[in-house]
């Protein structure tokens, strides 16, 4: 019996394997907007790293499994996992995009979105770093995450108003509008992660 409980830093380090691995998949995709050379490559990259994520979330949920006294909610960890690895699912659907709808270049505002994505995804990493912290802590980092997600939601909304005004091709429009909506899911991915994060330490205060 005592074998099955287990130290709370096994789920947090994996946790944190998980957010930082995350933060990689999320430069590689800020790095490939703003040198495009070799998309194919660089998208073939950001799949071995979601990869690499899947790994984590298998592991975690083969832990939470395995193991009889959890050091929060099973639910919690359930969510927490799922909602990790679904920015870095978005990630590599962005990256993926790029290669099959033969983008010749990125426009400036997937540029700007690349980077708040980044910017969203490493203030998750720091929330992910406390968990087991004080709840004001937890909750500064979602403030972060909440206004970056705001940003996004601006740029992408700007870049699909500029779309429909100046674009004359159809079907640049379906491919653009697509990519900017997947830039505004990864944002909204992190900050379901920023709340549930939050929810843990409301929890655990």
């Amino acid at each position: 019996m005592f074998g099955l409980i287990p130290r709370e830093e096994a789920f947090f380090d994996l946790f944190k394997n998980a957010a930082h691995n995350m933060i990689e998949g999320s430069r590689l995709l800020k790095d490939m907007t703003e040198d495009f050379r070799n998309p194919v490559e660089k998208a073939k990259r950001i799949k071995d790293v979601e990869h690499v994520g899947d790994g984590i979330t298998h592991e975690i949920a083969r832990k939470l499994n395995q193991t009889f006294i959890t050091p929060i909610d099973r639910e919690d960890i359930h969510d927490l996992a799922s909602a990790l690895d679904d920015i870095l699912d978005v990630v590599e659907a962005i990256a993926d995009r790029f290669v099959l709808y033969k983008v010749t270049a990125p426009t400036e505002s997937a540029i700007r979105l690349a980077n708040v994505l980044y910017q969203a995804a490493v203030e998750v990493g720091a929330t992910v770093d406390l968990l087991g912290k004080s709840h004001q802590a937890v909750t500064e980092c979602s403030v972060r995450v909440n206004s970056l997600e705001n940003e996004a939601d601006r740029i992408s909304r700007d870049a699909i108003s500029l779309l429909f005004e100046k674009e004359t091709d159809p079907i640049a429009v379906i491919k653009w509008k697509e990519i900017y909506e997947n830039f505004e899911a990864g944002t909204d991915r992190c900050e379901d992660v920023a709340n549930i994060l939050e929810r843990i330490a409301l929890k655990h205060t």
